[in-house]
């Protein structure tokens, strides 16, 4: 059987297994609840998993083993620096969320404040992350089944996003939460088993002896002993001090963006209590932890069995680099059958990948458009919860249709490097407003807009002029040339400009409730009246 035969029967075995779920779901889901937080019915262990789900995107497994393979040493920041960014999220705003709000980032930030700006504010980074991270998705999508199916032209790649698209809003339009959780607990478990399965068979192979595969990962990359210390990507020559620079930004935007993710935020009002909330993010922990670690050895594994030149011959950002190493391993234990086989599985897993996050995070603009603008901003309270989980469900749609069309835009970009673009604007625009309004008395309506505000519009235009963006090999606009910002990573500069924005719009506004702020700082901490957020 051909893989390309293999690969769209375990395809279409999973989506179907999906579709099926979703429908059972969307039975289930009656309430304004139901659709946006699972009904709060999943315990610590089921949301942990769907946690290590939602994060261990395309950009996990696709992106990061291709940029290993392709940048050695500088590829393994990647891994480390999702990994970390964990601690920041348990320790500074899992609980705290999840006791204070309801079903929104929002939630929390209008409780104390002025609700119209804040949630307008809220509701706009949301939806501008969102599209950033579902952009890295969709490409993703493209590349991984392109290899698989034999597509290589572009219009071909082009399909694929909008079918993926269009999956991904069956999903959220019709399982709300609780349907979206259950694809992603599946899709955990399956990419955990075929990421360990991969990683045995590359230790295997070597005789568990790591030496032996660095050796051959940097005889085999072409770059020798450069692939194995830093500056093979950040800090050359030709980039100086820039690249160095570009790596502490980078580093900076990925620790401390995952706290201010929207559709990782949103995991924390499923579960019914905040002992369930901390449980749920240390479960998450421990997957997503043995998971970066076994990125490492698919990455250097890639760059070792297959090669990097014909990694980025199959992809030049280096995507299709865990797919090409499972179809190696395979054909060395297995024989071409074999090979054929790993690569039709792993194939099916990413794809399973792709579709749980993007439903994650389609779910998670669509009910910051419908719960924070619609109901609160447009309707100014009066909207019934009918009403909101429609115009929910309707907004995934459009939010959808924008990601295909950026997602098409967009072929040929590494996906890990698309999605630290994400955690930038991120850490730059929700991270700052969410710290001040949990651990800041003073602070206030002016300072939370001005948080997101300036973090966000800050973060926007340092990525539209740098290198991502024109001026460079890997752009989306190549010819053009509008990049005097030098940095591929614009988090060095606008995270402190969020930070500094809210300060200042706090202080020089003379705003202020001493009140609100002790009942939020008690809610936080016991989860009283948590229920009733949204009602102020």
């Amino acid at each position: 059987m051909k893989s390309e035969t293999l690969a769209t029967i375990l395809f279409l075995t999973f989506v179907a297994l999906t579709l099926v779920i979703t429908f059972w779901a969307s039975r289930q889901t009656k309430t304004a609840a139901d659709y946006y937080a699972g009904g709060r019915s999943f315990s610590g262990v089921q949301n942990g998993l769907a946690i290590g789900g939602d994060y261990m995107s395309a950009a996990s497994f696709l992106g990061i083993a291709g940029i290993i393979a392709l940048s050695g040493y500088d590829g393994f920041l990647y891994s480390i620096g999702f990994l970390v960014a964990w601690l920041v999220a348990l320790l500074l705003v899992a609980e705290l969320m999840r006791n204070s709000g309801k079903f929104t980032m929002a939630d929390v930030l209008a409780f104390r404040m002025s609700p119209r700006p804040v949630r307008t504010a809220a509701g706009v980074s949301t939806i501008t992350v969102s599209i950033f991270y579902l952009l890295a998705q969709m490409v993703g999508a493209g590349a991984l089944v392109g290899l698989l199916l034999g597509i290589t032209s572009p219009a071909g790649k082009a399909w694929t996003i909008v079918g993926v698209g269009a999956l991904m809003i069956v999903y959220v339009v019709f399982g709300g939460m609780k349907g979206t959780t259950w694809v992603q607990i599946v899709k955990a478990v399956l990419l955990m088993t075929g990421a360990a399965l991969i990683t045995l068979l590359v230790l295997g192979h070597y005789g568990f002896n790591l030496s032996s595969l660095l050796g051959d990962a940097a005889t085999q990359s072409g770059k020798n002993g450069n692939f194995l210390i830093p500056g093979l990507k950040y800090g050359t020559e030709a980039q100086g001090l820039a690249g160095k620079i570009d790596l502490v930004s980078l580093g900076l935007a990925l620790v401390l963006g995952t706290a201010g993710l929207p559709h990782i935020l949103i995991r924390f009002y499923t579960v019914p209590t905040a002992k369930d909330a901390r449980k749920s993010v240390l479960w998450g922990i421990g997957i997503i932890g043995v998971f970066y670690l076994l990125t490492l050895v698919l990455g250097f594994g890639a760059a070792a069995l297959v090669g990097s030149k014909a990694i980025a011959a199959s992809d030049k950002a280096g995507n299709t680099a865990a797919p090409l190493l499972a179809k190696a391993v395979g054909e060395t234990f297995l024989g071409s059958a074999g090979g054929t086989i790993l690569l039709a599985l792993i194939g099916a897993v990413a794809f399973a990948t792709i579709l749980a996050v993007v439903a994650g995070l389609t779910l998670a603009s669509s009910s910051s458009f419908s719960h924070d603008l619609y109901a609160h901003v447009f309707r100014r309270g009066n909207a019934t919860e009918r009403e909101e989980v429609l115009v929910a469900r309707i907004s995934a749609f459009v939010i959808g249709a924008v990601a295909i069309g950026l997602g098409i835009l967009a072929q040929g970009q590494n996906v890990a490097f698309l999605v630290a673009l994400a955690f930038a604007v991120a850490a730059s625009g929700n991270l700052p407003a969410i710290l001040y309004s949990l651990f800041w008395k003073r602070f206030n309506t002016a300072g939370a807009v001005s948080a997101i505000y300036g973090g966000l519009i800050s973060a926007l235009l340092l990525v539209i002029f740098s290198p991502v963006v024109s001026g460079s090999e890997t752009a989306l606009f190549k010819t053009a040339h509008f990049n005097w910002f030098p940095l591929s990573n614009p988090g060095i500069i606008s995270i402190p400009l969020g930070f500094l924005f809210g300060y200042l719009g706090t202080i020089l506004s003379k705003e202020y409730n001493a009140a609100k702020y002790a009942e939020i700082e008690v809610r936080s901490l016991t989860g009283v009246g948590a229920e009733k957020a949204t009602e102020h």
